[in-house]
């Protein structure tokens, strides 16, 4: 397992936001493991915190937008891809304004940020949603669609097409998010100059100069126009360059445009709130079907860790066969309901059974719909975690266990003859007096199929 990681120490930048035109100051702060990234708003009243959930985007509108009780963060995507791209999972992003620098359009300053504070492992391991399934999502209004697939590790492919000469068809693959700081990093934004003269003409771009975005000149330039771009960035002259875009910026790649694509996709997901391991492939992408996509796999991964169902491999050679389960229970046919236990550490056991249709309790239970009585479960999953809490004394044959407590039952699926019933039990707490507290689950077929809080407690026989 990949332990979670945070930065080592405190490291702030300064800038100007690119669409409000203030001087922003953003703080990159350690966070405690599982906190994922949060923005904290330092200028107003009790430092709001808005969690980068994809379920707080509000608005896509030149820029990933959330929003959490009245409170906004803007643009948040290019801060979010360098946090990915640094291989974190836990920081405190402060800011004294909605919206981050916009430096040079880039995550580059970011990523030097970070790499300058120094980053550490933490004591968790980092969760990893495994993409089993293709996973898809499309924008009908668009054709933009969004794919995920299985693969052996996180990767991005962003193919774009933006239906113009000077830019037309590229494509962007960062293979491994190892190549994001050398070959995505240093991407920077970009418009088209039908788009700009749109956003000037309404005020939207105030922080925007032309080092920090680069324009794609897709009409001929009235004089009109030029008059008003030389105001807006402040420049005595300004001209188009051979390949089409605006001077005073040089293309760091040909394919710039799709790499800065991939780098907002990277940010865009990380709303997910837990790290992919598949293989993305984004067409036409931009933040409305990222952050759409993103929602729709923060709730499939959502559904199924509520629903999780561990994987074991029932071929391996057991840690207790039946004999050696008989040993430490006292119960005896027909009523031992555990035939071996897969694994056991100082805080969990796993534990199996085989239901079969010679099952003494199906000649009375429903004999012509047979159902494996949901009590009997119960006391299976009790008999697993018997398991558990005898392996802490010298001699389990010497104790016997009691049930003290059952809470919060749910019976989900009926178990049938045929069925293999695999039982997890994990400890609430720390085992003391002899007494244990568990939380148990029981699977069959894929499902969780009984899950419950028990408490026992172990007895010297007189």
């Amino acid at each position: 397992m990949v332990k979670q990681k945070t930065i080592k120490s405190e490291i702030t930048l300064e800038g100007v936001g690119l669409h409000t035109g203030q001087n922003v100051k953003m703080t990159f702060k350690p966070a405690p493991v599982n906190n994922g990234f949060t923005f904290v708003r330092v200028d107003l009243e009790g430092q709001p915190v808005i969690e980068a959930d994809a379920n707080y985007v509000v608005t896509t509108q030149r820029g990933t937008n959330l929003e959490k009780l009245g409170v906004k963060i803007q643009t948040s995507e290019h801060v979010l891809a360098a946090l990915v791209g640094c291989d974190l999972d836990n920081v405190i992003i402060e800011l004294n304004a909605s919206e981050p620098p916009i430096m040079d359009g880039s995550a580059k300053y970011f990523v030097e940020a970070i790499e300058k504070a120094g980053v550490v492992d933490q004591e968790a391991d980092r969760s990893v949603y495994v993409v089993k399934e293709v996973i898809s999502f499309t924008d009908e209004a668009t054709g933009s669609e969004i794919t995920v697939i299985p693969a052996d590790d996180y990767q991005v492919t962003a193919m774009v097409d933006f239906g113009t000469k000077v830019l037309g068809t590229q494509n962007a693959t960062m293979k491994s998010i190892s190549e994001f700081k050398d070959e995505i990093a240093d991407c920077r934004t970009f418009s088209f100059l039908h788009e700009l003269e749109g956003l000037l003409e309404h005020g939207l771009i105030k922080g925007g100069d032309l080092n920090n975005a680069i324009v794609y000149v897709d009409k001929e330039i009235s004089p009109e126009t030029m008059e008003r771009l030389k105001v807006a960035f402040g420049k005595d002259s300004i001209s188009v360059k051979p390949n089409g875009i605006l001077d005073n910026l040089t293309l760091h790649y040909p394919n710039e445009a799709a790499r800065h694509k991939l780098l907002d996709v990277v940010g865009d997901l990380a709303l997910i709130g837990t790290r992919i391991k598949g293989k993305v492939i984004a067409n036409k992408p931009g933040h409305f079907v990222n952050t759409m996509f993103a929602k729709k796999m923060s709730k499939i991964i959502k559904n199924e860790q509520k629903n999780h169902v561990p994987v074991y491999d029932l071929h391996k050679e057991p840690l207790m066969d039946v004999t050696k389960i008989q040993s430490m229970l006292p119960h005896r046919y027909p009523f031992i309901l555990v035939d071996k236990i897969l694994e056991m550490s100082d805080s969990h056991v796993v534990g199996l059974k085989n239901v079969t249709m010679n099952e003494q309790f199906f000649v009375g239970h429903f004999p012509g719909a047979p159902v494996m009585p949901g009590v009997l479960i119960i006391e299976a999953m009790a008999q697993t975690g018997g398991i558990l809490i005898l392996s802490t004394v010298p001699d389990p044959e010497n104790y016997l266990t009691y049930f003290m407590k059952i809470d919060n039952v749910k019976f989900k699926h009926k178990v049938l003859p045929g069925d293999t019933l695999i039982f997890k039990l994990e400890l609430l707490s720390p085992i003391r007096r002899g007494i244990c507290h568990m939380q148990a689950s029981a699977y069959a077929n894929g499902k969780l199929v009984t899950e419950a809080e028990l408490m026992a407690q172990i007895v010297k026989k007189n």
